[in-house]
């Protein structure tokens, strides 16, 4: 890189950092999270509020940087906003859940915090994928700052394990997955993932090796067992049940419906006729493959959901074989997957009947636009994360590069709009932070490889995984 073009990319990650610093909101003096929007000016929905998956490239951040503190108050107060008892009234959050986002009030000199369980989002979800992440992130900062006793105390450990009962509790199912509704994770609004989606599964593997890591010896042995006894079942669930590429897309084009017991082979009973396979067998690269957005009663979701995907192979829920697949795809449908800004959040978007269908019409989620195909920069992170872990550097270098040709002089839109993500999201949010620290953390991930650690885990063998207590 020539003089000139260091000096002009030093100061764009110069400006990205400053803005990271006006976006961190305080807590009776002390640093606690960072807000939705770095431009405080801007009258926008709920830019106070610091939600928990808008923290989580923050908090790696901090942590890579050695800013311990944010990231320990984040954990600590999230925490205290975590419902211990159990509820009866079904307005009411359920014990166990962490909060959506929280915002910093203050009445009469007195601060306190306010927690949003869905209850002001908009179609009034209730996050699913807070409790895995928060769960994520208190991995992480372990990891970081080696401090096990911080994660042993018993309100964290009673904390894990509240979350875990909610995770893991009785239900009307069968399967290893985690049924959830329509909007409960990064993609919250209205887009027919409703079932097993793919997005969550990965969260749900990763969280779950976490616990396993963070739960004390001395802790609640059945959820530890219960823990150990999920994971394998949900890793070779996906892996199978989940997994798309030429060889697999050949079987389910001969699938017969209707089979009943245990040697029926369609065992979801998807129809035939529902796949897209004339598209599908042109666009699948002949070692290329991804894993489904969603499986269930006659449903295989054969859109692309990147965030799932790229999720898969950073805590290793696909194989090598499979993340390997799912980085030539990547390559290969380069247009398609990341175009003009890393990278579309689902492919393809969903149009016509489909959508007004799938979405109700949302005038938000046209097709190309917003959760429908559009490109969101905070997923930049995702990717530079699993081409480091799966060696496809050139990927992520080529990513980047598109990224800070374009973020700054848009003034970090939150999402971008069209087939290649060449417009400016109609309605995105400007200084958006983790658009911002999306860029960050892929630039310090490229420097040093070092820091997948936060968030990887390295052993697909989920036997060996062993709690720090072990260590």
């Amino acid at each position: 890189m020539k003089e000139e073009e260091k000096s002009i990319v030093n100061t764009l990650e110069n400006q990205a950092w400053e803005l990271l610093e006006k976006s961190v909101t305080y807590y009776k003096g002390n640093p606690i999270g960072t807000i939705t929007v770095c431009d405080q000016t801007q009258a926008i929905l709920n830019f106070d509020h610091c939600f928990i998956r808008d923290f989580v490239p923050s908090a790696l951040l901090f942590l890579i940087k050695g800013r311990y503190d944010i990231v320990r108050n984040f954990l600590e107060e999230t925490l205290k906003l975590q419902p211990k008892k159990s509820q009866f009234n079904a307005y009411t959050p359920s014990k166990g859940l962490i909060p959506a986002s929280f915002q910093v009030v203050s009445i009469d000199g007195e601060e306190s915090l306010e927690a949003d369980f869905g209850e002001q989002g908009i179609a009034r979800v209730t996050p699913v994928d807070s409790c895995l992440w928060w769960i994520i992130i208190l991995h992480a900062y372990v990891k970081a700052t080696k401090d096990v006793k911080f994660a042993m105390q018993p309100q964290f450990q009673q904390g894990i394990m509240l979350i875990m009962e909610l995770c893991l509790a009785t239900r009307f199912d069968m399967n290893p997955t985690l049924l959830v509704p329509d909007g409960a994770c990064m993609i919250y609004r209205r887009m027919g993932i409703y079932g097993y989606p793919l997005e969550i599964q990965s969260l749900f593997y990763a969280a779950l090796r976490a616990a396993r890591k963070l739960l004390i010896c001395a802790g609640d042995e059945e959820i530890v067992t219960a823990i150990e006894n999920r994971l394998p079942l949900l890793r070779d669930h996906i892996r199978h049940h989940y997994w798309i590429d030429m060889k697999r897309l050949n079987v389910i084009y001969r699938f017969k419906s209707e089979e009943y017991g245990h040697t029926a082979v369609n065992q979801f009973n998807v129809y035939a006729d529902s796949i897209p396979y004339a598209d599908l067998s042109v666009w699948l690269p002949k070692h290329g493959g991804y894993l489904a957005g969603n499986v269930g009663p006659s449903q295989l979701d054969t859109r692309f959901f990147s965030l799932g995907n790229l999720m898969a192979i950073i805590c290793s829920l696909t194989n090598e074989r499979q993340s390997q697949a799912i980085m030539n795809l990547i390559e290969e449908q380069w247009d398609d997957l990341v175009g003009k800004m890393p990278m579309k959040i689902c492919f393809p978007a969903l149009s016509k009947s489909e959508y007004k269908i799938f979405t109700g019409c949302d005038p938000k989620n046209t097709p190309w636009s917003y959760h429908n195909g559009g490109n969101w920069p905070v997923l930049l992170w995702v990717l530079t994360a699993a081409a480091q872990k799966t060696g496809r550097t050139d990927l992520s270098e080529r990513a980047v590069e598109i990224a800070q040709a374009r973020l700054s002089q848009d003034e970090w839109p939150e999402y971008y709009d069209g087939a290649r993500g060449s417009l400016i999201g109609k309605e995105a949010r400007r200084y958006q932070t983790w658009t911002i620290t999306g860029f960050l953390l892929a630039k310090e991930l490229m420097r040093n490889p070092a820091y997948l650690e936060l968030i990887n885990f390295g052993e697909s063998d989920i036997e060996k995984d062993e709690r720090f207590c072990d260590v």
